[in-house]
């Protein structure tokens, strides 16, 4: 059974049981701030759990790629990895463990073949009723094993929330790859045995005192990691030598012409350059760019480690994207993100390992560095936290740095090392943690007040119109539901159904008014939560509102109609961008505002101005054009057929909203917010700026309709007011303004001429007035308002020509004193310091100022006081003489 027939087999098995198949949501987690990556299969079956969302039915299964660098130092042996495939199958408040763990030996054991006296079972110590469904399809009791909380009962994420116990099925690989004990058995660390699949019993609510108590709907979570069960399946030691994995080894082999299976060290650096690049190309094929933060971090990090690791086996030059280019081969027919930003993955990996490459030799000399600095301190060797800073900040591996330092005689802290990686994980758990929202939605749309038991969904009608008859649900204010809110009170208002668009997909919420026969409600913002209740934050102006009013809901529909036009614009601006660079151009973030809107994206080269007028003008066309705007709603499956394209970090239904411009379309995307009905009501769209927002990523913002043509109209006032000014028509001015740009270079040299022979004129008549203090030439002088060059090309031409002097110059400009002090070499040799003296003088004048030995300058208050500032000059000398 090949990689593929084990996904399918298990789909289809799950599919034949009445389970709906879900398609694998993306590396990112949709909305939910508490993950830094999708690192379980049932990340996306929460918000079905939690009643926040409807699930598409009640038994749900699926193939989710996951990502996880809890254990990222154990990559590399027979059982972890940072990329996976998990193959799960749910229930939502439907059957329990009976089918589930009945089910799951059926599979194992009728489907995949598995040989039953290889298979063992663990579970938690107290679940007996898990133990009799075991029991029950023929699992030995010897060979059920009982585990305490640590390994076998999933608890709540913080201080309360669901949780139960879990029971794992484990695949003895075999004696010989075991410790040899007599007490070898699942959970030992040896490697022998491989949890391949875990069934956690969702089946108790906890609460902040640690009492559980059990769920009226209880929920199964299961979780079989595709890997290590093809291995068993396959009979081999570890994924690496399955077919998911062996194209990626072949290959790299080719390349660092090693042979695989011949070496402990060379087969380790092998596996994990295979490892980390599938996960390197995952993670860009879902949006993620390197960076020094969150995610783009993790790919850095993981980037930078297979690099160091390449170095093992010969390969010293970018070629990881290769190794990549084998990933998208290989996977793509699964996961088609993977081929549709195959030139993005390429390019992202070999210019990031370029550049890492260029630094590589940084962390050796580091290594040498702290290892030179241990031997001068008579140090037996390198501390916990100097090696864990190379291996985090550096990517460089603790074994690469205890051999470099094991040559000059050192040892490693390993106990101090793992003390700091432990620390690590920790961080990395605390971002992987699955918590339990409450119903409150994140980032910008802030829901305050308990809204927990807000969960029936309202009804949007703002696509076909602006107002609406409505009745209020719920009001809350000051944090807590009320019956009624009085002129005066800051209040969230939930309606039936409402016009009003909540913030969601960067696109901000509407404003307007909600009025009944009683009151009025300004809306200032529509949010909109996780369970899709929109929310009107507002303040009661007249009268009184209640809950249970009919209202009429009405938006600001001048503000409705900008934000249209610049939500409608971004589309256009995507197809231009996909039009004039390329195909690997997909959009990373985006905010649409009535003012402006803003608009990331991936490319990975700088853009040409060429380009950005490109980008502005095919736009621009598409507006002239008009073409139709039309938004419908088809399954996703066919709006993908159809080449839609959708954002990868959003969780689409089986149903989508799918925007398409001109016939033939010029755009299609899955898009929820509001637009124009044809191109032509955007008006004009400029662009205002471009920028580098990172490694790969680039930022427009651009203006439509009236605010576009605001800046049009300022634009050219100014411009006329230039004209104006330049006596020349519009047309004139980019000339007149070259021509007196270049007058006024030519008056600048010609200044800077006389500036320089007037230095000349004035060095030549002070050098009659330097001075012997004890051998030592003294030059201390006020000289007529100059500026700070021109102050600083006397004191040069005075030191050149006295050859050994102190020179201290002093003027008045713009009705400020300022100071200049130069130093020979030759006096610097003997202690004076041009800094100190400085700072002695201009404090006289109520100043202070600074710099090297050889020159300093500094400024002043007291204009009066210059001439006894330069009278202590001959003082500070003499006083460091004697």
């Amino acid at each position: 059974m090949t990689g593929d027939e084990l996904r399918q087999a298990f789909l289809s098995f799950f599919q034949d049981r009445g389970h709906k198949i879900i398609p694998s949501s993306s590396l990112v987690p949709h909305k939910d701030p508490t993950l830094l990556l999708t690192s379980a299969g049932m990340v996306q079956i929460k918000p079905y759990f939690l009643g926040l969302e409807t699930p598409p039915g009640r038994r749900l299964a699926s193939c989710q790629k996951c990502f996880r660098t809890t254990d990222i130092d154990s990559v590399g042996d027979s059982k972890h990895l940072t990329f996976f495939e998990m193959l799960g199958n749910f229930s939502v408040g439907d059957y329990f463990k009976k089918e589930a763990i009945s089910w799951a030996w059926e599979f194992v054991t009728k489907y995949l073949k598995l040989p039953e006296k290889r298979l063992w079972i663990t579970i938690y110590l107290d679940d007996d009723e898990a133990f009799a469904y075991w029991r029950e399809v023929g699992v030995p009791a010897k060979k059920i094993l009982r585990f305490g909380e640590e390994d076998n009962f999933w608890g709540p994420v913080g201080d309360s929330g669901p949780c139960g116990p879990c029971s794992e099925i484990h695949y003895d690989l075999g004696e010989e790859l075991g410790c040899g004990k007599a007490e070898c058995k699942p959970n030992c660390e040896c490697g022998r045995f491989s949890e391949i699949w875990n069934l956690v019993f969702t089946q108790y609510n906890q609460d902040q005192n640690g009492q559980r108590t059990p769920l009226p709907k209880p929920n199964i979570d299961t979780g079989m990691g595709l890997e290590r069960t093809l291995a068993a399946i396959q009979g081999k030691p570890s994924p690496y030598e399955t077919d998911l994995f062996f194209p990626l080894v072949d290959r790299i082999c080719q390349l660092s012409r090693q042979e695989y299976g011949r070496g402990k060290n060379t087969d380790r650096a092998i596996r994990i350059v295979a490892e980390h690049s599938r996960g390197v190309a995952f993670l860009i094929a879902d949006g993620i760019m390197p960076s020094n933060e969150g995610r783009g971090y993790v790919l850095r990090r993981i980037l930078r480690r297979a690099s160091v690791f390449s170095t093992k086996l010969g390969l010293n030059k970018p070629f990881l994207n290769e190794i990549a280019e084998v990933v998208v081969s290989t996977m793509s027919h699964i996961y088609p993100e993977l081929a549709a930003n195959q030139t993005l993955i390429s390019e992202v990996v070999r210019a990031e390992q370029e550049k890492f490459i260029a630094t590589l030799d940084t962390g050796l000399n580091l290594v040498e560095k702290l290892s030179n600095e241990a031997l001068a301190q008579k140090r037996d060797g390198l501390t916990g936290e100097e090696v864990f800073r190379l291996y985090d900040t550096y990517g460089f591996p603790s074994e690469l740095t205890a051999e470099i330092a094991r040559e000059k005689g050192l040892s490693i802290d390993w106990e101090g090392f793992q003390a700091e990686m432990e620390k690590q994980r920790e961080r990395a758990r605390s971002g992987q943690k699955v918590v339990y929202l409450s119903g409150r939605s994140e980032g910008k749309a802030e829901v305050k007040g308990k809204l927990t038991v807000i969960r029936k969904q309202t009804h949007f009608v703002g696509y076909q119109r602006y107002s609406s008859k409505s009745k209020v649900r719920d009001l809350i204010t000051n944090e807590s539901p009320v019956r009624s809110v009085a002129e005066g009170s800051e209040v969230d208002v939930v309606l039936d159904k409402t016009p009003f668009y909540g913030e969601m997909g960067g696109q901000v919420g509407d404003s307007g008014e909600i009025n009944s026969q009683k009151g009025k409600v300004v809306v200032t913002n529509t949010i909109r939560t996780p369970s899709d209740v929109i929310i009107h934050k507002g303040k009661a102006i007249e009268g009184r509102i209640s809950v249970g009013d009919e209202v009429e809901a009405k938006i600001d529909v001048a503000r409705r109609l900008d934000i249209a036009r610049n939500h409608t614009a971004t589309h256009l601006l995507q197809a231009a961008l996909r039009r004039t660079l390329g195909s690997h151009v997909y959009q990373k973030g985006s905010l649409v505002e009535p003012e402006r809107l803003r608009f990331d994206f991936s490319h990975l080269s700088s853009i040409t101005e060429e380009q950005l007028k490109e980008i502005q003008r095919q736009v621009n066309e598409w507006i002239r054009q008009d073409l139709k705007a039309e938004a419908r709603v088809v399954p996703y499956n066919q709006a993908i057929a159809e080449g839609a394209i959708a954002l990868f970090e959003e969780k689409y239904g089986e149903e989508v909203r799918m925007l398409e411009i001109g016939e033939p379309a010029i755009s299609k995307e899955l898009c929820g917010g509001t637009h124009v009905r044809s191109t032509g009501e955007i008006s004009i769209f400029l662009i205002t700026s471009e920028s580098s927002i990172g490694t790969g990523l680039h930022r427009i913002e651009a203006v439509t309709g009236r605010k576009a043509e605001a800046l049009i109209e300022s634009r050219l006032t100014a411009l006329q007011s230039i004209a104006k000014e330049v006596e020349g028509s519009l047309d004139e001015v980019p000339n007149k303004v070259k021509t007196l740009i270049s007058e006024l270079e030519a008056e600048r040299k010609r200044a800077l001429a006389l500036e320089r022979e007037l230095s000349r004129k004035i060095a030549e008549d002070l050098l009659g007035q330097a001075e012997q203090i004890a051998g030592v030439t003294v030059l201390a002088v006020k000289v007529p308002p100059l500026t700070m060059p021109v102050l600083r090309e006397i004191g040069d031409i005075l030191k050149d020509t006295l050859k050994s002097a102190i020179v201290v110059l002093a003027t008045v400009y713009n009705g400020k004193p300022n100071f200049l002090a130069m130093v020979t070499p030759d006096l610097i040799a003997k202690g004076f310091h041009a800094g100190d003296i400085i700072k002695q003088v201009a404090k006289v004048a109520g100043g202070g100022g600074g710099g090297k030995a050889a020159m300093a300058q500094a400024g002043g208050k007291d204009a009066a006081k210059i001439d006894e500032a330069l009278k202590l000059v001959k003082s500070v000398v003499a006083s460091q003489i004697s």
